[in-house]
Order: structure tokens, then sequence, then C-alpha cells
């Protein structure tokens, strides 16, 4: 039997050079189908659709909100033609109404340990509307590595330099951040994989460059201690979410490779500015995801921000602006307050303001935006900064042994020139 896997094609933030990154919830999916499935897996944003339906069944594996609608359309399109859709995902997980309209079945939760019975359901044409497995989580034990073979490998490069594979060493998450979804979908449990199996998947990746995909890092420091002790013998080059803001954890962390970190910068105080020289002291770079238009941001704040994300030195940053996503609880009080400017999913990129801010008018706040992007890198383009980023990343690796330079690789003078930087940053993805 034969399983397409599609992920739908989504837009990248404007101000970022645009690269892919192999996808993650589908290559973890993909391990949760009984072996005797066959899976050929669609990446949209980097191929084309194949124009025959030749297929059993269609699965749609939708993370973000700016997804919904393309996705919807290429369920619509399989149906006409015949072909069982089943749509799952966090992305689904946000639009789970509106996607029952276009899917035959719905897969809502965490997929270990159930997909057997989905397609045996399909088998004996008896699938259900929803599955729903919400707050079921299985155990983290049961989660299997993720099925890389599915990808394939000559889409996810940039100008020849190899991008970085992704992995997760955990679920959930036990902050509650105002403009994030993560405990609506995962709940607001910590719940940590066993460090051992973790280790022995990264150890697996053919790959010396990955992106641990978690919330935050910094939820359990005794695990961290004991994910990056063991992680050290691997000799990976990796970047994260937050760490432990502790001498112990950076050291350890700098030790088993840390590269640089997404810290959220979310206002002026010393409290960020000590964080992110901590980061530097042990060896560990900062891109700065900077999000704009809360609702204590004026017009003058803002300017001041920007002049405070220079002094404190960030080695990258990314700028969004508030998005209400469904789920959140900027989504709840936008909605009761009538703030919501539209509902058109595909203008939820995080770099479009869908919202009446607090203190100026949507227009402004777009333009102060576009002013965060121009002046961070007025003095030095983001491609020259992200090249200077590469350039540590390639010192390390051949100070080790690890460093295997591929195609293009080795002229990274060329990748200083001509590109670098943005892409499918975690910033950009609800």
């Amino acid at each position: 039997m034969k399983f397409r896997l599609i992920y739908p094609r989504w837009k990248k933030l404007d101000r970022q050079t645009e690269f892919h990154l192999p996808p993650h919830g589908p290559v973890v999916f993909a391990a949760t189908l009984p072996d005797d499935w066959e899976v050929e897996f669609i990446d949209e944003n980097v191929q084309p659709l194949p124009e025959n339906s030749d297929a059993d069944v269609v699965g749609l594996s939708m993370m973000l909100t700016s997804q919904m609608k393309r996705g919807w359309e290429i369920a619509d399109d399989y149906r006409r033609r015949g072909v069982k859709v089943i749509c799952g995902g966090i992305g689904t997980m946000l639009h789970a109404e509106e996607t029952m309209r276009h899917a035959d079945a719905v897969f809502l939760g965490e997929a270990e340990g159930r997909m057997a019975g989905v397609l045996d359901d399909w088998r004996h044409d008896r699938l259900k509307p929803v599955y729903d497995y919400f707050h079921d989580h299985p155990p983290t034990e049961a989660i299997g590595t993720a099925r890389r073979e599915i990808l394939n490998r000559d889409f996810y490069n940039y100008k020849g330099i190899q991008m970085v594979d992704l992995v997760h060493a955990s679920r959930g998450c036990r902050f509650n951040c105002y403009p994030c979804c993560v405990s609506y979908l995962g709940g607001r449990k910590f719940r940590p994989r066993p460090v051992d199996k973790v280790v022995a998947e990264m150890a697996a990746i053919d790959n010396n460059r990955l992106f641990i995909v978690d919330n935050s890092l910094a939820q359990d420091r005794n695990w961290e201690i004991e994910l990056f002790r063991e992680m050290i013998p691997l000799k990976k080059k990796w970047c994260c979410h937050p760490i432990e803001e502790d001498d112990t954890v950076l050291d350890l962390a700098a030790q088993a490779g840390a590269w640089y970190v997404y810290q959220a910068v979310f206002d002026m105080s010393d409290h960020i500015r000590r964080r992110i020289r901590r980061y530097h002291d042990h060896g560990i770079a900062v891109e700065g995801t900077i999000l704009l238009g809360l609702d204590d941001h004026t017009e003058d704040y803002i300017k001041r921000f920007i002049d405070f994300l220079m002094e404190i030195e960030l080695d990258l940053a990314e700028f969004t602006v508030l998005t209400p996503f469904p789920h959140t609880r900027t989504f709840d009080d936008f909605e009761r307050e009538g703030r919501i400017l539209t509902h058109d999913w595909d203008a939820y990129t995080a770099d479009r303001v869908v919202f009446q801010p607090r203190h100026m008018s949507p227009e402004r706040l777009q333009e102060l935006y576009a002013e965060a992007w121009d002046t961070f890198y007025r003095d030095e383009p983001q491609n020259y900064k992200m090249f200077k980023l590469f350039k540590t990343v390639v010192e390390r690796e051949k100070a080790d042994g690890t460093f295997r330079p591929r195609r293009r690789e080795m002229a990274t003078r060329r990748f200083g020139r001509r590109g670098g930087g943005g892409g499918d940053t975690p910033a950009a993805a609800n």
C-alpha cells in the first residue's frame, strides 16, 4: 500500500534570504506508519506535486497557519479524484473544524502507536471523521527515530552548503507565553524523551549540523546536564531555543557543540543584556527573535528597542510582528476586543500586521517592522552576519576533525559574497 505524504508550501518572511530546512513533522510522523506501507514524501516548498494520483491514501502534514489554505486546496483536489485524505500536524490541530470540511479524516494529537489503527479503518472502509488524541499523549519512550530517509537531500542545501537537520529531545512546555500556542498543543507539562534514545538518534543522522527544535531546553536543569554530557562525544554542532542561564549548563552545552541559540529578546532589561553576554562568554552565538507590536510597544519604545538590540551585539536578529494565532491568549484577547482585522490565514505569516495595535495604526507598525530590519542590518548586511556565523562552525569542525566539505561548501568566500541567513526559522512557525 502507498501513502503519499505532502507538506504544503508556505511563504517565508519577506526580509529573509530563502533557503529550506528538511521538515521535521513529516519525518517524525512517517516513523509512526506501519512497515508494510510505502511512503512517498513531497515537500511542495522545494518540488512540484506529482500530476498523478498514484496513492492509496494521501496524508497532509501541516505545521503553520499560513499552510492551511494551500493544504485544503490539495486535499479537495485529491478527494475529487477519489483518493482518501487524512490531515494532521500542528496546523491541523489549530484549525481542526475548518480542516474537517476538506478531509476524510482529521487526526488530532500525537501519532505514535495509533496510525496502524487508522489505516486499518481505511482498509475496511470505516475511516472516522476525527481521531481525537488531543489530550492523550503517548509515553515519550514510544517516540521512534524520525524517518529521514524519505527526504531528498539534494533539496536541502543553500548554494551547496549543507543545512541543519532537525531533531527533538522533548515535547510539551511548562511555560505559557502570551503569543504562543504550544501549551494548547502539547500541554503545560515538560515531557523529555529518554536521553539515550535522543543521543542515539542524533548519532545516526548523517549530518554534523543539527537544529534541536524543542520549544525551550531550559525546562529541567538536571535533564539538560545529562543530555549535554551525553552529546559531547558526538562532536555535533547544533543550534536550539533557549538554554538554562547557568554556568554549568552553558559550559556543558558549549562542550557538546552548541553553535548558536535562538533567544527571544522581549525587553530592554539588564536580565536580557546579561543573558546575551553569558552566551557569548561561553562561545555560543545568539540570534535574537524579536516580536514587535505588543500592547506596551509605542513607536518610541520600538525605536529605542532597536537601538538596544544593536548595543547587546546580537549575532543575528529575526524580526516578526505579533500575530494572533488561533488557540493563543493573544487570539482570545484580540477576538474579544474586536481587534483582529482579518481571518485570511494566508496573511498569518508573522511579517504582516493582521490586528489593530494598541498605540499606532497597523500601517505604522508595518513600517516600523521594515525599519527594524533595515536598521539592524544597516552596517553589516544579513548575508555577511550569516557568513561570519557559518565561518565559526566550519572552524570548529576543522578543529575537531568533523568538517566534511560538500559540493561548493569549500568556497566560503562565495557564500559570504552571495547570500545567507533566514529560511525556515522558528519564529515564523505557527
